[in-house]
């Protein structure tokens, strides 16, 4: 298993070429399996009793990558009955046999079942080459003779002491190499090194900065942990975000992280600073965003709530847009976010958007068909394609923007609770709005008559296209960009094309918006009774 971000196309798992040994069993090592992460094998139904495992290798591979300039390293680890047997294992730096033979044996119970696993696991080269992970040539398993005399008493006390003593001893190494909770390894504390060369912190800088993870320091909490504020010596603002035991993301979600978004730079995309991978901690290290998320800002501090005025909303929506095209259409490595939500949209000192969490981010593969078995991201976020049938284009983060938009006009959370235990959900009472042709009553009532009529009215049916339940017929985010900033005009297909397939729910929203019309009837008089305010913004009044 594993991919590679810098290759355009499938990984083989096999790799061919001539190896120049001189034993008979040559023809084995002239053929490979191979893996950028992890390679596994199982054998069944065999009898239980003690075998002879080897394995066979040959850095048949290497002679694609001898005119690189830079230097690969294959280095893995081995694993057979779900226990450790050699830790960074080299084919290039292993001694070869008098016939040029390269293997690994060992003497192994089996009881049934056999499994050899082979992975890297955090040394060696893994972003470059592409395809430089655990490779094997062949593997022999052989079973032991039982032997026919039974053991004396005596002597199975013998051997049993010498275990016993021999167990205490290995307790003992283990201990001081640090792997029962000592000091850690020098190897172990460089595997963040090679994942984020120039951006690595040790554990101690971290606590330092954030007093020791103190409460008082602790900016929220996502699906990957919580999230502290920090300060380095230097007098830089950090925020600090750490793998919590619970989490339900893990090392894939950590590695993926730091791999995407270090390879991305964009004024609206979160900045990287660094990693570390010590102490049994996993954090990353990202710059400091001031007002926290747009969650916070939109349903959370009424302080922030109050900076919210049109223009700034509209100048969040844009910062959303650019920076999802440059994910998109613009970066090197073409990138669908698929958890974009207002908790992973971070807010500067001057209120610009940062896409933040990358944890579930996913390489775009162009014209080859996408489906994923494993589906990762936020219900009411989620395009309907990809919540159910794992079919996942950029098309998907599209319309997860939609639905942030809707919450930004609106300043409502995509469920809103109402009485009676009824849930009305945002895209449905829009889809009301829409079809009734008043989806102008969806903006945030606190925003009064101080926003553009035509304004909001071109963003919110923007939003609709952006959510309609056909990928095809949604727009791409640059088009959105284009049209935000009036460059462009997007012809809005059919009111109909936006129906709910879920009519029950429309007709939940139906009753929650006669209600709410009710009591709102002796309110202030809204935009539509009062002329809309001017906006500096460029967007088009047609859609």
């Amino acid at each position: 298993m594993g991919y590679s971000m810098f290759s355009e196309k499938p990984l083989p798992f096999i790799v061919k070429d001539k190896c120049n040994l001189t034993m008979a069993t040559a023809v084995l090592h002239e053929t490979a399996r191979v893996a950028p992460i992890s390679l596994k094998y199982y054998g069944f139904c065999f009898e239980n009793g003690s075998y002879t495992v080897k394995l066979h290798f040959n850095e048949i591979a290497s002679s694609e990558q001898k005119r690189s300039t830079i230097r690969p390293r294959r280095v893995f680890d081995v694993d057979i009955q779900g226990m450790n047997k050699q830790k960074n294992y080299n084919i290039e730096e292993a001694t070869a046999d008098a016939n040029g033979d390269k293997t690994l044996q060992y003497n192994v119970t089996i009881e049934s079942q056999l499994e050899i696993h082979l992975y890297w696991s955090g040394n060696g080269s893994i972003f470059y080459p592409a395809n430089y992970g655990p490779l094997i040539s062949a593997i022999s398993v052989v079973q032991v003779p039982k032997h026919p005399h039974k053991l004396s008493t005596a002597l199975k006390a013998g051997i049993t002491g010498s275990l016993l003593f021999f167990l205490a001893l290995l307790l003992l190494l283990l201990w001081k190499l640090g792997y029962l909770g000592g000091k850690r390894s020098s190897n172990e504390e460089l595997k963040a090194t090679e994942l984020f060369p120039g951006g690595v912190y040790n554990f101690s800088q971290i606590k330092v900065a954030t007093q020791n993870f103190n409460a008082v320091n602790k900016l929220g909490e996502g699906g990957f942990g919580p999230v502290y504020k920090g300060l380095l010596p230097n007098g830089t603002m950090i925020a600090v975000k750490q793998l919590s035991a619970k989490s339900k993301q893990g090392i894939r979600e950590f590695v993926n992280e730091i791999g995407t978004i270090s390879a991305l730079q964009h004024p609206n995309l979160v900045k990287l600073m660094g990693c570390c991978a010590e102490d049994n901690e996993l954090l990353l290290v990202y710059e400091y965003m001031e007002n926290n998320s747009l969650d916070r800002a939109l349903f959370g501090s009424e302080e922030l709530k109050s900076r919210l005025n049109w223009l700034t909303r509209v100048k969040i929506i844009l910062g959303i847009a650019k920076g999802l095209t440059y994910l998109h259409e613009e970066s090197k490595l073409k990138i669908i976010h698929r958890d974009i939500k207002p908790t992973n949209i971070l807010l500067d000192k001057e209120l610009n958007a940062k896409i933040a969490d990358f944890g579930y981010a996913k390489l775009n593969e162009g014209e080859q068909t996408h489906v994923i078995t494993r589906i990762a991201g936020t219900t009411g976020y989620m395009a309907p394609e990809y919540a159910m049938r794992g079919y996942l284009t950029p098309k998907a983060d599209v319309y997860s923007f939609g639905v942030v938009t809707l919450e930004i006009v609106s300043g409502r959370n995509s469920a809103s609770y109402r009485p009676s235990d009824q849930t009305v959900y945002l895209l449905d009472l829009a889809y009301v709005l829409h079809e009734n042709g008043n989806l102008t009553e969806l903006v945030d009532p606190k925003l009064g008559t101080d926003f553009s009529w035509t304004e909001a009215d071109a963003i919110l049916k923007l939003a609709m296209m952006c959510t309609n339940p056909s990928p095809t017929l949604r727009p791409t985010m640059s088009e959105v960009v284009n049209v935000i900033e009036g460059k462009t005009k997007i012809k809005a297909t059919s009111s109909t094309d936006h129906r709910s397939t879920d009519e029950i729910a429309l007709t939940k929203a139906m009753a929650a918006l006669s209600q709410s019309s009710q009591s709102e009837s002796n309110s202030a008089a809204g935009p539509s009774e009062a002329t809309p305010s001017y906006s500096k913004s460029n967007i088009s009044n047609e859609v």
